[in-house]
């Protein structure tokens, strides 16, 4: 897709007509995260005590539904450069996404949302530091994330 990144695609639920992505539920809002990144497995678990609502489901990027939504927008599916938040089928990436999230958490969370302040290329400039050294900041897992079985009904497959 010709588009910069951090765009959403407009139209809603766009993956159902992709016959490379397998159906899943998505009545609720999705988090695809990298699965093996010490960081994005910490946002996950920080997610799950926060979200006392459920209104996420969580998908880590190297699933066999991860995959496919990472090239449906566009994304390289083996350099995950950013979460993908997918909310009422339209998708957020970077800053955005982020802010979104957290903003869904409600207060303290939804504070977050005053990083809007700051124009977008700088959101999305820090948010790439941030994704750039993730590893080597924080790690990596031998193994993808796995979720405790009270959460199982929590994350997509």
């Amino acid at each position: 897709m010709n588009r910069p990144l951090g765009t959403p695609i407009r139209e809603p639920f766009s993956y159902r007509t992709d016959p490379e992505v397998p159906r899943f539920r998505d009545d609720r809002a999705i988090i695809i995260f990298d699965g093996h990144c010490g960081l994005c497995s910490g946002l996950v678990r920080f997610i799950l005590r926060q979200d006392r609502k459920d209104r996420f489901r969580l998908l880590p990027a190297q699933t066999p539904l991860g995959h496919p939504l990472y090239v449906h927008y566009g994304l390289n599916p083996r350099e995950y450069e950013t979460n993908i938040l997918i909310e009422e089928g339209v998708v957020w990436f970077k800053s955005e996404g982020s802010i979104r999230l957290a903003e869904r958490l409600g207060f303290p969370w939804s504070l977050i949302a005053a990083l809007r302040l700051l124009p977008v290329p700088m959101r999305d400039g820090l948010y790439g530091i941030l994704a750039r050294n993730r590893l080597r900041w924080f790690g990596t897992r031998q193994a993808c994330f796995l979720p405790d079985v009270r959460y199982a009904d929590r994350f997509l497959k």
